[in-house]
C-alpha cells in the first residue's frame, strides 16, 4: 500500500492527497478542496495484470455561450498491462520511464491536445 498521503507536483506546485478510499486492491487519493483526485487500482484478468493510475484536476470554467461557471474535470490515466510472468519491476520503469519522457518533450502535449497520431 502506498504512503498515505501521496504528494504529486503540479507545475511546481505539491499537492497532498489523502487517501479517501481503499477496497483490496484499489485506493482514491483526494486534496482538501478536492480539486485533485488520483485512483490507484489493479486488476487481474487470466494470466495479465491491469494496473490504473488516473490523476484528475478539477476547475471552474466558464461556459462561453452562456457565461455560466461550471466545474470542469481533466484526466491523465495510465494503464500497465502485464503479464503476471516475463518482466520484473526494473523492465517495466524503463518502459514507463520512456513513455513519460516522450510524453514531455517539447510540443508533444500540443500535438495530442490537437488529436494528432
Amino acid at each position: 500500500m502506498f504512503t498515505d498521503p501521496i504528494t504529486i507536483t503540479i507545475n511546481g506546485s505539491a499537492k497532498t492527497l489523502a487517501r479517501i478510499k481503499s477496497t483490496g486492491t484499489s485506493s482514491d487519493y483526494a486534496s482538501s478542496d478536492g480539486n485533485y483526485t488520483m485512483t490507484v487500482s489493479h486488476t487481474m484478468k487470466g494470466d495479465r495484470v491491469r494496473t490504473l493510475i488516473k490523476v484528475g484536476q478539477r476547475v471552474v470554467a466558464t461556459d462561453p455561450l452562456s457565461s455560466e461557471n461550471d466545474y470542469a474535470w481533466l484526466y491523465d490515466q495510465r494503464v500497465l498491462d502485464r503479464p503476471i510472468v516475463g518482466f520484473d519491476a526494473t523492465t517495466i520503469g524503463y518502459l514507463v520511464a520512456a513513455d513519460n519522457a516522450w510524453i514531455v518533450t517539447a510540443g508533444v502535449v500540443g500535438k495530442l491536445f490537437g488529436m494528432e497520431s
